[in-house]
C-alpha cells in the first residue's frame, strides 16, 4: 500500500481519487483552501490525512513537509489543485489567479516533491494538466497557457530523472472534459463522469505513464489538435 497526497481536493477529480485510492486500502492526505469542506470528508472518512493550504501561499512548502511528517513519508504526490474561468473579455483578475495557481502554485510544490523523492530514491509525481495544455484559446488563455506549463515542467522533470539515474516517476495527465464544477462552456462533448475519469487516472498511475489522456478518446482529440494548421485552429480556438 502506498503513502498518498492529493493536492487540491474538496471538490472534482481530487476528491473523487481520494475517495477510490482510501478504498484500495491507500493512506491518503488532501489538502484544499477550505477548511469546512477538508473537515467534512475527514468526519466521512476518519483515516484520512488533511491539511487546510492555499498552493500560493508563502507557507505552502512548510504545510506539506508537516504534512509528509505526519504521514511518515510518501511515495505519490497527485498535483490536482486548479483554476481557470472562461475570460472572453480578458479579465484581468482572471488571468491573474489562474497563472498563479496553475504556475506558481504548482512549480513550489512540484520542485519540493522532486528533490524530497530525489533524497529518499523513489516515488511518482502525478500532475492534473489538461487537453487545454495543447494550443492557446481564446476563451480562456491563461488557462491553456498554464496548463502548457504543467506539461512541459512534467516532461522538464521526466529527463532530469532519467539524466539523474534516480527512481522517480512523473506522469501528465490531460483530461478533457469531466463533469465536475471546472467544466464550464458550452460545446462541450465527449464529457466523463467523474468517477470514470478517476478510475483511468488511477490506472495511468499505476502503469506509469508519462502521459495519459483521459478519458482514453481524447488521445484522438490530441493527434488532431497538435497538427491543425493555424488557418484552420484561429476558427474554433
Amino acid at each position: 500500500m502506498m503513502k498518498i497526497i492529493i493536492i487540491g481536493a474538496t471538490s472534482g477529480i481530487g476528491k473523487e481519487l481520494a475517495q477510490q485510492y482510501l478504498a484500495q486500502g491507500h493512506t491518503v492526505a488532501i489538502t484544499g483552501r477550505r477548511e469546512a469542506l477538508l473537515q467534512e470528508l475527514k468526519t466521512q472518512f476518519p483515516a484520512l490525512y488533511t491539511s487546510c493550504f492555499d498552493v500560493q501561499a508563502g507557507d505552502a512548502v512548510e504545510r506539506l513537509q508537516e504534512l509528509i511528517a505526519g504521514m511518515g513519508g510518501v511515495d505519490l504526490l497527485i498535483y490536482s489543485a486548479g483554476y481557470g474561468d472562461p475570460s472572453t473579455k480578458l479579465v484581468a483578475e482572471v488571468e491573474l489567479d489562474s497563472t498563479a495557481t496553475n504556475v506558481m502554485g504548482f512549480v513550489k510544490t512540484a520542485t519540493f516533491t522532486f528533490n524530497y523523492f530525489l533524497q529518499q530514491g523513489h516515488g511518482q509525481l502525478a500532475v492534473i494538466s489538461s487537453v487545454a495544455a495543447l494550443r492557446g484559446n481564446s476563451y480562456a488563455p491563461a488557462y491553456s497557457a498554464s496548463k502548457a506549463y504543467v506539461s512541459n515542467y512534467a516532461e522538464g522533470l521526466n529527463i532530469k530523472a532519467r539524466k539523474l539515474h534516480t527512481n522517480i516517476v512523473v506522469t501528465d495527465i490531460r483530461p478533457g472534459f469531466v463533469k465536475t464544477k471546472m467544466a464550464k462552456g458550452n460545446g462541450q462533448f465527449w464529457v466523463a463522469p467523474v468517477s470514470t475519469a478517476a478510475r483511468q487516472i488511477i490506472a495511468a498511475i499505476a502503469a506509469k505513464k508519462r502521459i495519459a489522456y483521459i478519458t482514453k478518446r481524447w488521445a484522438l482529440i490530441a493527434f488532431i489538435f497538435k497538427r491543425l494548421p493555424y488557418w484552420v485552429y484561429k476558427r474554433i480556438g
